[in-house]
């Protein structure tokens, strides 16, 4: 093999057994967005680097991770970094949109940074968002459609929700100063990964006293319905009153929408500092060895805003993980890796009459492969039983003559007769 047949790290091919695994979740994926009231859009890879790099969307830090480019007119471009970008500029650029705009975008993006498990340079985000959406009707329909999505997988999740304003409430109310509470959300959202000792670690060195940080910690312990009924000044911690004021609505509505029984209470979850204002949630399998968040979402009101010249545009989103999707449906052997093709004809000297047959049968709806191999017929035999095809017909002058055909069902070892012209027929006994 040439030294230039390789790709680059953290970049991949997808044989078929793979990307039919990949294409069937997109399926579930697209069908229940649209079931929702979503709406496909298309953004370009290519967009220029100032918008990439512009304090609205990533900053300074994001320009690590940033493919950047120039055009041969001299200008800096680069390849988007993720689609909530491209959405806030596609919102922008669209003053006339009706609100909410409900979108769905199913792309590659890049990031030029260190590759590791679960991190590569080029990927496929599969996001939702709802743009102008300012009530927490919003949060329940997207928290309904997760249910759904993985329901319709047959995959047991749960997904851990908070609100960042609820968060900030709690740290204030734990005595931490305000000018260590970045750096306190920014530790308490690893708290899953590195545990509480972990934690007082890192914020130890960084000035924050353990006592505070224990107090912290015993609040996030509490019950919501014991947070929810202990008193709350409104004037004193408005941030933790407004967030337990929307969590509890948006338990209420989570039970009227019928799916509470999938959400854990996890007031440590910051998911990120800077673009979040409200409700956050993270979505985990109940049972295997992914231990990853296999899709994740909140409530940014901001970042639009700010990219469409100041205007008052409320938004909600989520993303969902393609790949740990497929390595969980991988894991629990319930990944469909079958082939396409329900039919594979073998012409045996007979390639016009072959291909008018698979004409006829593609006709009637089925999915028909044909020889294109000069091979021995056992060989052609192996090649379906290897790609998994599930019906063979093998055409020979004698059936041509004949006007009678055998179907083949590989895996039962069982045959039926048809007429050649019975392409009906054939396609009824196909599908079963």
């Amino acid at each position: 093999m040439s030294d230039l047949a390789r790709n680059i790290k953290g970049a991949f091919d997808y044989l078929p057994e793979r990307q039919r695994v990949r294409r069937d979740i997109v399926k579930v994926l697209t069908g229940t967005f649209e079931k929702y009231g979503f709406s496909p859009v298309e953004t370009p890879m290519l967009n220029y680097l100032d918008l990439l790099a512009s304090k609205y969307a990533g900053g300074a830090e994001i320009l690590k991770e940033v493919y950047s480019l120039q055009d041969q007119g001299g200008r800096d471009l680069a390849l988007r970094y993720d689609l909530t970008v491209p959405l806030c500029k596609l919102v922008a650029m669209n003053p006339g949109l009706s609100m909410p705009f409900k979108r769905y975008e199913i792309g590659k993006v890049f990031r030029n940074g260190p590759v590791k498990a679960g991190r590569n340079r080029e990927f496929t985000q599969c996001d939702v968002d709802m743009a102008g959406a300012d009530s927490l009707t919003a949060e329940t329909e997207f928290l309904a459609m997760t249910s759904e999505v993985f329901d319709r997988m047959g995959l047991p999740i749960r997904v851990e929700l908070s609100n960042r304003k609820l968060l900030s409430g709690l740290i204030k109310r734990a005595g931490i100063p305000e000018e260590k509470a970045a750096g306190v959300i920014t530790s308490v959202d690893k708290l899953k990964k590195i545990g509480r000792d972990g934690v007082l670690k890192e914020l130890s060195e960084s000035g924050v006293e353990e006592e505070k940080l224990l107090t912290l910690f015993d609040l996030f312990e509490l019950p919501f319905e014991d947070l929810k009924n202990a008193p709350v000044d409104p004037e004193e911690n408005p941030l933790l009153a407004a967030g337990i004021e929307e969590l509890s609505s948006l338990f209420s509505m989570l039970g009227a929408a019928g799916c509470l029984d999938k959400i854990v209470y996890a007031p440590h979850l910051a998911r990120g500092l800077d673009i979040y204002t409200g409700t956050v949630w993270e979505v985990f399998m109940t049972e295997g060895n992914v231990t990853s968040s296999i899709g994740a979402g909140g409530r940014y009101d901001n970042i639009i805003g700010k990219l469409s010249g100041g205007r008052d545009i409320p938004a909600v989103g989520m993303t969902f993980g393609l790949d740990v999707i497929y390595a969980v449906l991988l894991e629990r052997g319930t990944a469909d890796k079958g082939t396409e093709t329900e039919l594979f004809v073998i012409p045996m000297g007979t390639e016009p009459q072959s291909v008018a047959l698979a004409a006829s049968l593609r006709r009637e709806g089925l999915s028909v492969s044909v020889e294109t191999v000069k091979r021995k017929m056992k060989k052609s035999l192996d090649y379906a039983n290897k790609e998994g095809i599930p019906f063979v017909i093998i055409l020979g002058e004698n059936e041509a003559e004949s006007g009678k055909i055998t179907v083949k069902a590989m895996a039962a070892h069982e045959s039926r007769e048809f007429s050649l012209e019975d392409a009906a027929g054939i396609a009824a006994y196909v599908r079963g």
